[in-house]
């Protein structure tokens, strides 16, 4: 890739604890996620990337099995000049393939607080 491609990288803001969270998992999974969000600013869609259900277009999750575990990245490409990771978890739903109730209120709520974060840095509605 050359410098100037560069340029058109948009940037990736984490909200609440997504970063420390995913500096949590383990080495390889954070590889993993590291590349697939650098396709992201560059304006790609990862394989493992697929929509988000509930919050409208614009909202995706990264998926990742490791060992037995089931990890995921939420995050959004919805605004025009930034991208936004909302939420990075461990999948340990009791109730099979749904993702729980805490993680879909969270992401929910980061969506909105990235909303106002996008307003307050860009001056531009979402």
């Amino acid at each position: 890739m050359s410098p100037a491609e560069y340029a058109f990288e948009k940037p990736l803001h984490w909200v609440g604890s997504a970063k420390k969270d995913l500096l949590m998992f383990p080495e390889s999974v954070v590889d993993y996620f590291g590349y697939a969000l650098g396709l992201v600013q560059q304006g790609g869609f990862p394989p493992a990337s697929k929509p988000w259900k509930g919050e409208g277009p614009g909202v995706f999750e990264l998926v990742e099995d490791f060992r037995g575990g089931a990890y995921r990245v939420a995050y959004t490409v919805r605004f025009e000049g930034a991208n936004y990771v909302l939420h990075c978890y461990q999948k340990k739903s009791p109730s099979g393939i749904r993702t729980g109730r805490i993680s879909v209120e969270l992401i929910r709520e980061r969506l909105r607080v990235a909303q106002a974060d996008y307003r307050t840095r860009y001056g531009q509605k979402t």
